[in-house]
């Protein structure tokens, strides 16, 4: 089901694009319901021309959007956030992407009523297979739940998990991919080694490592069987 609502995006780097472009290509959303500010706006200027709302600051920004994805990076969100103090927060449900930033952080600035969602993705989004684990501020809804859920599932998964469990989210779907590349490398040099060409062993690797995955994903059984 198509959402109504107006999403924003407060950074619009790999992973906000991502997230917009997961929910435009699954038509959860059209363009003139992604509303966008980032401090380098001429990367937005090809969402313009195809009627996505470019707001002038953050402030604008929290007006018009019913979700707001606060996707700039850790180092720059104070800075980002100044603009949006509690008295101009509104009533718009806030969704973080940015690591380590807890809820209690967002609340500080954007008071303690304001509606938080936390969020951990991973790059695996950026071709919509993506993991991620989200936890709610007691002031969520279930309305707000399903947006988030109806978000991320249009990247992949979406799953809930209290915020005490984002570190080992981190750690496992977060860092996961990492730990994949390391092994698809393993994998290409023990089959140069065993004489194939380096794109015949990647080739294998990979496709290897995907097959298997597809098949505890479509079939759910134990990877321990």
């Amino acid at each position: 089901m198509a959402l109504h609502h107006k999403i924003g995006f407060l950074g619009f780097g790999n992973m906000g694009q991502a997230i917009g472009n997961g929910l435009l290509d699954a038509r959860e959303i059209s363009h003139n319901q992604l509303v966008l500010h980032d401090l380098y706006p001429d990367t937005l200027e090809s969402y313009a021309e195809r009627g996505s709302i470019l707001a002038r600051s953050p402030a604008e920004l929290a007006r018009l959007s019913d979700a707001l994805l606060l996707a700039t990076k850790p180092q720059d969100m104070d800075a980002a956030l100044e603009d949006i103090e509690p008295e101009n927060a509104g009533d718009t449900l806030y969704i973080s992407i940015a690591a380590g930033l807890s809820i209690s952080y967002f609340q500080k600035h954007l008071g303690d009523s304001a509606r938080i969602i936390r969020v951990m993705p991973n790059t695996p989004a950026m071709v919509n297979a993506g993991a991620a684990a989200y936890a709610l501020s007691d002031t969520c809804t279930d309305a707000d739940e399903a947006l988030a859920k109806a978000i991320f599932e249009s990247i992949g998964i979406g799953v809930s998990v209290p915020e005490s469990s984002l570190d080992a989210v981190t750690a496992l779907s977060g860092s996961g991919p990492a730990y994949y590349f390391y092994l698809v490398e393993c994998f290409v040099d023990a089959g140069v080694e065993l004489g194939l060409s380096e794109k015949q062993a990647t080739d294998l690797a990979v496709q290897t490592l995907y097959g298997a995955g597809k098949m505890l994903k479509d079939t759910g059984e134990s990877a321990a069987t």
